[in-house]
C-alpha cells in the first residue's frame, strides 16, 4: 500500500498540504492515515449512469458504504505503511527463495479459510438481518452488488486480507496485485456468467447458490471449507446450459426454492424495492 500512496502522495495530495499544513511532515501519521482513507475513497466515486433499478440500488448501496469501510480499512494500511507488518520490498528478504512464489496459495487458503467462518458467523440469526441481509438483498446479484454490503460487513469479511501481512512475511508487490486479484474475483462471482463448474473453485454458479439459498457455499476462493464444514452445495447443472439458464422453468424452480428459504430463513420477505426504485431514479436522472 506504501507504493500506492507514493505515486498518489505525488500526484494528488503533496501539493494539498503544502498548502493547508505546511508545518507538517510529509511522514506523519495524520498524513498516512487520511491519504489510505482519501486514495480507497477515490476508486468508488464514479457512479455509471443509465443503469436502472436493482443496479442502481446495488450501486447505492455500495456507495453510501464504501466511506465507512474505507475508513476501517486506512487503520490496517496505516499500520502497514508505518512498517509494522512483515511486508517487504526485496524478494531476497523472503525466508526462503521458494517462499516468493509459495506466497501467492498460502495467501489465498490463509484467507480463504477465515472469510469462509467470518462469512458463516454473519449468517448466524443474530447479526444476520443488521449486518448482512443488506447483500443479500440480491438474491440474483450483478457485478454492482460485489460491494454493496452494510459497511461493517464489508470490513469484516476483508479483515483477513490485512491481517495475513501482519502474521506471515508478503511481498509488497504481491500484496498489491493480490489486493486487485481480490476485487476482479469479487465482482467475477456475482457477475451471473457461470463459466467454472468445477468441484475445487468457488465461481459465480457456487455463489449464485449462495445468493439463491442462503445457508450454502460460504466460501470465497475454494470449495473445501464449505465441503468440510459441510455447507456445500453443487450448483445446478442448468446453469452452465445456455439452453436453460434463463429458461422459465429453471426460473421458476429457483423461485419456489428460495422464498422457502427466505420463509425459513428471514420469516416474511421485507424487501421492498418501488419506493426505493423511485427515490434513488428521481436523485441520479
Amino acid at each position: 500500500m506504501d507504493l500506492v500512496l507514493e505515486a498518489f502522495d505525488l500526484l494528488v495530495l503533496d501539493r494539498a498540504y503544502a498548502t493547508l499544513y505546511p508545518a507538517k511532515p510529509s511522514s506523519s501519521l495524520y498524513q498516512h492515515a487520511s491519504a489510505t482513507f482519501s486514495s480507497l475513497r477515490e476508486g468508488a466515486t464514479a457512479t455509471p449512469e443509465g443503469y436502472r433499478y436493482k443496479v442502481r440500488l446495488e450501486i447505492k448501496q455500495a456507495m453510501t458504504s464504501m466511506p465507512g469501510m474505507s475508513i476501517l480499512t486506512a487503520l490496517f494500511f496505516t499500520a502497514e505503511v508505518r512498517g509494522w507488518t512483515k511486508l517487504y520490498d526485496d524478494p531476497a528478504e523472503a525466508p526462503f527463495p521458494l517462499y516468493n512464489f509459495l506466497q501467492f496459495p498460502i495467501f489465498i487458503l490463509f484467507t480463504d479459510f477465515l472469510i469462509y467462518w467470518i462469512h458463516r458467523g454473519l449468517h448466524h440469526p443474530t447479526v444476520y438481518k443488521r449486518l448482512h441481509k443488506p447483500h443479500h438483498k440480491w438474491i440474483m446479484p450483478t457485478p454492482f452488488a460485489s460491494h454493496a454490503f452494510h459497511p461493517l460487513d464489508g470490513f469484516a469479511q476483508s479483515i483477513p486480507y490485512h491481517v495475513f501481512p501482519f502474521v506471515l512475511p508478503l511481498h509488497k508487490l504481491a500484496y498489491i496485485a493480490l489486493f486487485v486479484f481480490i476485487n476482479v474475483w469479487t465482482i467475477f462471482i456475482h457477475d451471473g456468467e457461470y463459466v467454472a463448474n468445477s468441484p475445487i473453485i468457488n465461481g459465480a454458479a457456487c455463489h449464485t447458490m449462495h445468493h439463491l439459498y442462503f445457508n450454502y457455499n460460504y466460501g470465497q476462493f475454494t470449495t473445501l471449507w464449505d465441503r468440510m464444514g459441510g455447507s456445500y452445495r453443487k450448483p445446478n447443472e442448468e446453469l452452465f446450459q445456455k439452453e436453460t439458464k434463463m429458461g422459465k422453468a429453471e426460473w421458476e424452480r429457483q423461485t419456489k426454492e428460495m422464498e422457502k428459504i427466505v420463509k425459513e430463513v428471514e420469516g416474511d420477505d421485507d424487501r421492498n424495492y418501488g419506493d426505493e426504485v423511485r427515490r434513488v431514479n428521481k436523485k441520479m436522472l
